[in-house]
């Protein structure tokens, strides 16, 4: 029986390993993860079955010479940088160490295959959203009329939320001084709540699911939901294209509205969202258009209603000066005044001859007096 040493055996292993394998070889894989020490990469690479559980795993260095000109390519042509999660083409060298043992030694990588993997994805998540029949489900909402309760899902010190906030409350601040109408100032108040999440990486999608939670258990204290950030590249928005977070907002009991800083395409929530908007900005501009199209509208039912309260003033005015003149017509004192007189008999006005008997008492009312005679 043969024996070896152990390090004999792994002489053995290298030996027949430089023999028999290529130089190098494309592999397909994730990174799990990554650190940076002394501009060198260290990677672990693995390979997940449709159970999300490891099918393989190796350890991956890139060595500092290659390391900077591979992730400045990499970050050149997907506008982000080499991170954990994402799926890669690598160029790799099959190492063999006595002590380490196996590694790869990267020497390449394939940008479009990780972009290709992330269009992939995200074709394949429409599909299953389409199929279980729940990508439409948001517009079977009613956005109110008048929105005024907003939640809000944004990390809380991204520039894009600090935008959002300054828009209503410039909002707020220009109404509240601008308007003269009550209804229209009740109308223009809009307040937010603001529900922390992680917005990109790999924790991004766990952290929105939760404030979505949240906001959940507090529905009706709520009008609308909001989405935000302040852009970034199409590496840092995988996150949602998520099919866990894109169901859970179609299936959103409230309208859900996004502003995630996509600036080519729009990503699988905003396909599933109420109404998606480029940015925060723009989703700030959304409600102040809103609520100005309303402030009109009351504006104008205002004004219409004093209008027509002055059209009926001058028609109840009008009556009553026809009335008057009527009045006027009628007045004794012109009567008098234009030669006419009125006689009277114990009290009652005199029309009539027959009325009268011999011996009764007669008086006449002229303009400047009475005169009184005797009937014969």
């Amino acid at each position: 029986m043969t024996t070896y040493s152990l390090s004999q055996l792994s002489e053995l292993i290298g030996e027949v390993l430089s023999v028999e394998l290529n130089d190098t070889y494309w592999v397909r894989a994730e990174i799990a993860s990554l650190s940076r020490r002394n501009g060198h990469g260290y990677f672990d690479l693995v390979e997940k079955g449709k159970d999300g559980l490891f099918t393989a795993k190796m350890r991956g260095n890139c060595w500092a010479n290659v390391f900077a000109i591979l992730s400045a390519y990499f970050e050149q042509e997907t506008g982000s940088t080499l991170q954990a999660g994402i799926q890669v083409l690598l160029e790799v060298e099959i190492n063999w160490h006595d002590v380490y043992g196996l590694s790869l030694n990267i020497v390449g990588i394939d940008p479009q295959y990780t972009i290709g993997d992330l269009a992939r994805q995200r074709q394949e998540t429409i599909r299953q959203l389409q199929k279980e029949g729940i990508l439409d489900m948001q517009q079977s909402l009613t956005l109110p009329t008048v929105v005024r309760r907003i939640a809000v899902i944004s990390s809380d010190t991204a520039a894009g939320y600090e935008d959002f906030i300054h828009q209503l409350s410039s909002l707020n601040s220009t109404l509240s001084t601008t308007l003269h109408s009550t209804l229209a100032q009740r109308a223009s108040t809009l307040h937010s709540t603001l529900f922390p999440a992680i917005m990109q990486g790999d924790s991004a999608e766990a952290s929105i699911l939760k404030a979505l939670q949240a906001i959940a258990q507090r529905e009706d204290e709520f009008d609308v939901v909001v989405i935000i950030r302040g852009g970034g590249a199409s590496l840092d928005m995988s996150c949602f294209d998520s099919y866990l977070l894109a169901a859970t907002c179609a299936q959103f009991p409230l309208p859900i509205i996004t502003g995630i800083g996509h600036t080519r395409d729009v990503s699988v929530i905003d396909l599933v969202a109420y109404r998606a908007l480029k940015t925060p900005t723009a989703v700030a501009a959304f409600f102040v258009d809103r609520l100005n199209e309303e402030i009109k509208r009351l504006e104008d039912l205002r004004r219409r209603l004093l209008q027509t309260q002055e059209r009926q003033v001058l028609i109840r005015k009008h009556a009553i000066e026809l009335l008057a003149q009527r009045l006027a017509s009628c007045d004794p004192a012109r009567i008098y005044k234009m030669g006419y007189s009125l006689t009277t008999i114990n009290g009652q006005v005199l029309t009539s001859k027959h009325q009268v008997q011999p011996g009764q008492t007669l008086i006449t009312h002229l303009r400047d007096g009475e005169i009184t005679s005797l009937t014969q």
